[in-house]
């Protein structure tokens, strides 16, 4: 390769675009500032290469195709590492969409090629650099002219770039020339290395003659044989072949850079080991993994062929169940399409949306009374349906839209009906609690026990508002007094048949994500123990025998309440300052407690309701008799004296909410809605289109 070359350069990019239009490739020529010494500036690689290997490293040329998410970050490792010569390809230009991951993406180079962006940063980093540029991409006519005196290939072409890949890996192989590929894939860098006499790219992934789709797949699944990624994609329908798109991240990029300049030292230097094809590495940073891949016959690896099977049928009953592209969303429903992601007791849902027009919505509200034990007088369904005219009214702030809500005083108490007006307003700013309505959950297993902090205080407390206190119940003395609260009230719930009629028909078995209901892998229990629980919930007699004869309210007591309750950073109570007695006094609390509960979510904390011990509290206050089961009644009234010990008597009549709080794993399964074509009403075309 002989020395640096050090022609006289022009750094700016006018002259870049003449030698461009030529159609040849080039040498990208800049003046050498004096102040630039090569020594100085990757003289802190020494320690980890010798003098002699940075002088190498200096001397060699490396190909790398793609600029993009992972190419660029490729060349600004490698010049970075020292290494004296490039040539480059790219055929596209920065657009905003490349923002999210790749190295070149900004404002100032948007609408700019990638090259001539590159090759600036590049040349910033070291201006010796000799660049070669091939602005019209890579293709059979010029792929021997593009490795032309190159030491080492890097891949750094987009994924669904088969053609150009095939073509520049075979003539790698032709060449003698070693090639790596590093992709970012969820997370995490998938590498293999295809070296000079080993096993080659088509050899590894058998790619010739197989349509587009196959191809794809192929790669895909020769880059990661475990598939671990799958595990954490959240949403899978933005992963779309046909249409060649996908989701990145900047993590994988960088993390592909680590690895293919970490392969690229050795293999120019000639020192330590490279994992070649069929083997291969593959790091995931998310789930914490690192795999040693090994896929003798590549892709026709018994192991490789079953996974293909599977993957293609996988593919093709998602191509089956794809519907028809939907209506696109007006703006009303992206607004409710949120706010039905508000709480609600066993996850009801207790409201229906009637959509009049684009800036008018009828909020159609009913309580449980009736057919739940836990809705005395419908306040619990009360205190749901103010967190869901909240969570709207935060999900109108996206669009710049302020919400007036207006009850119609002829609607029922058990039956209220809203409206709902939007209104434009361009000075109005997105909630900065918009963005945890979905994120918001229950987390019913145990949390760390790590103190709130004065911040995390300070915020919920203003969340709440100046309408409302919060009373934090926080030592070890505490926790353990309501462990026992909870212990005991646990005992009514799961011993009276008014309650157990509920249980039977909110809990989804065998489910971790429930639409209308609790899933059963969300409710905190063991295995085994759910299972016991499954059998006997079939059958009220069941129950009553486990309860008689087996103790069989000890163990989810246990599990379900009394470590929880320990388990935590403190539990607290949301009083009012004024005793709720109206609808509107109660629509107002849920509104406190979905931006307490937002707020929570927001400062990395997670919440589980305990709202029973107020719920038979306040049966035992307004003298109403609950249960059939006399054990349990007196059990209710004992269980309203020991909360009143804990948290006041004046405060047990304003307290609105309670709950545990604390730092916990999100958990992975939980209730989700349901979809925003279910809640919506039918107007009746004989009613007026407005109040």
């Amino acid at each position: 390769m002989g020395v640096v070359n050090t022609i006289d350069r022009q750094l700016d990019a006018p002259d870049h675009d003449a030698v461009r239009a030529s159609g040849a490739p080039t040498a990208a020529t800049d003046q050498t500032p004096r102040t630039f010494d090569y020594h100085t500036a990757f003289g802190r690689n020494l320690g980890w290469v010798t003098e002699d290997e940075q002088a190498i490293l200096r001397q060699k040329r490396v190909a790398v195709s793609g600029l993009g998410g992972v190419g660029g970050s490729h060349l600004m490792t490698l010049t970075r590492l020292g290494v004296g010569n490039f040539n480059i390809t790219d055929l596209d230009s920065f657009e905003l969409v490349n923002f999210n991951r790749q190295i070149g993406a900004s404002m100032a180079s948007l609408g700019q090629p990638k090259v001539d962006v590159l090759s600036r940063m590049a040349l910033d980093v070291n201006p010796q650099l000799d660049i070669r540029s091939f602005p019209s991409g890579i293709s059979t006519d010029n792929v021997e002219q593009f490795l032309d005196g190159v030491d080492l290939y890097v891949d750094g072409l987009d994924f669904f770039a088969v053609a150009a890949r095939r073509a520049v890996f075979a003539a790698c192989a032709d060449l003698g020339i070693p090639a790596v590929t590093a992709a970012p894939i969820g997370m995490g860098a998938a590498f293999l290395a295809f070296l000079p006499g080993g096993m080659t790219f088509e050899q590894y992934f058998r790619l010739e003659g197989k349509p587009e789709n196959e191809q794809l797949l192929r790669f895909l699944l020769g880059l990661t044989p475990t598939g671990t990624h799958c595990k954490y994609l959240v949403d899978p329908t933005r992963i779309d072949l046909a249409n060649h798109r996908g989701p990145s991240t900047p993590m994988a990029c960088e993390l592909c850079a680590g690895v293919a300049g970490t392969n690229a030292l050795k293999i120019l230097l000639g020192r330590g080991d490279v994992i070649a094809a069929p083997r291969g590495l593959l790091y995931d940073a998310y789930s914490n993994r690192l795999a040693r891949t090994w896929r003798p016959w590549g892709a026709r690896n018994p192991v490789t062929m079953i996974a293909l099977s599977v993957a293609r049928r996988q593919m093709g009953k998602r191509q089956k169940a794809t519907p028809q592209p939907a209506k696109p969303m007006s703006r009303i429903e992206k607004v409710l399409d949120l706010a039905r992601w508000a709480p609600s007791g066993d996850n009801t849902q207790p409201w229906r949306f009637e959509i009049i027009s684009d800036d008018h919505v009828v909020v159609h509200a009913r309580d449980t009374r009736d057919t739940c034990v836990y809705d005395l007088q419908g306040h619990a369904s009360q205190i749901s349906v103010g967190a869901m005219l909240e969570t709207l009214r935060l999900a109108a702030s996206r669009f710049r839209l302020r919400t007036t809500v207006e009850r119609r005083d002829d609607s029922p108490e058990p039956e209220p009906v809203f409206d709902v007006h939007l209104a434009q307003d361009a000075t109005l700013e997105a909630d900065e609690l918009t963005p945890y309505i979905t994120r918001r959950v229950t987390q019913r297993r145990p949390m760390k026990t790590t103190p709130l902090t004065t911040r995390q205080r300070e915020a919920l407390e203003r969340a709440a508002g100046s309408e409302y206190q919060v009373i934090w119940l926080d030592t070890p003395a505490d926790r353990r007094r309501m462990a026992r609260l909870l212990f005991r009230n646990a005992h009514i719930r799961l011993t009276t048949r008014e309650a157990y009629d509920v249980h039977k028909q909110v809990i989804e078995w065998n489910a971790r994500y429930s639409e209308d209901r609790l899933p059963d892998k969300a409710l905190g229990l063991n295995a085994v123990a759910l299972k016991l629980m499954r059998w006997a919930m079939k059958d009220w007699k069941r129950i009553r025998f486990m309860n008689r004869y087996l103790a069989g309210t000890w163990l989810p007591r246990i599990e379900l309440d009394y470590i929880p309750a320990l388990r935590c950073a403190a539990h607290f109570v949301l009083i009012a300052r004024n005793e709720p007695r109206t609808l509107d006094d109660r629509i107002a609390a849920g509104g406190a407690l979905q931006r307490f509960w937002l707020t929570a979510t927001r400062v990395g904390l997670h919440v589980q309701p305990e709202m029973t011990p107020l719920i038979f509290a306040g049966y035992v206050r307004d003298a109403v008799r609950f249960t059939q089961n006399d054990k349990a009644q007196t059990n209710a009234e004992k269980l309203a004296d020991r909360l009143e010990q804990i948290i006041g008597k004046s405060e047990r009549g304003r307290a609105v909410f309670m709950g545990r709080i604390g730092q916990a794993p999100t958990p992975t399964s939980r209730s989700i809605r349901l979809p925003l074509a279910r809640l919506l009403k039918s107007r009746d075309p004989q009613e007026p289109a407005t109040p």
